[in-house]
């Protein structure tokens, strides 16, 4: 019997994300579903989006948003079938062009940058899940 192809099929279906604040690259590849050296291959390739911290031992430990924009990269290239300098152009158009996440949002906010607005409106995201999952 063959392995299993090395790009999932686009009708698979990805675990959720748990709470957590750290991950270990397996862990990001188990979620993600890639292998780790993909993982590995691709901060050298969107270093503007990815760039986990690294511990002892150079082990990488990936935060939440970065386990999105790993699957934000994987639907690009596996299931939209786009190479990766336009899947690095895409992303990095969508963060220049990136419309305010909430028009409430503090003066302050538009101070930040594009990262940490990006950041801080996914958290808004996961704060209004939270809140409406849990008044259930």
């Amino acid at each position: 019997m063959p392995d299993a192809p090395a790009a999932a099929p686009a009708s698979q279906t990805l675990p959720p994300i748990p709470a957590k604040r750290y991950f270990s690259i397996s862990e990001v590849a188990e979620l993600c579903s890639v292998k780790p050296y993909v993982l590995r291959y691709w901060e050298q390739e969107f270093t503007r989006q990815l760039h986990p911290s690294k511990r002892s031992g150079n082990r990488r430990f990936y935060q939440h948003h970065e386990v999105l924009m790993v699957r934000r990269i994987r639907e690009l290239l596996y299931e939209q079938g786009l190479s990766i300098s336009d899947a690095r152009a895409k992303l990095q158009e969508g963060q220049r062009r990136r419309p305010p996440r909430r028009a409430s949002a503090d003066t302050a906010d538009a101070a930040l940058p594009p990262w940490a607005a990006q950041l801080l409106g996914e958290l808004r995201d996961i704060r209004a899940l939270l809140t409406t999952n849990s008044g259930a």
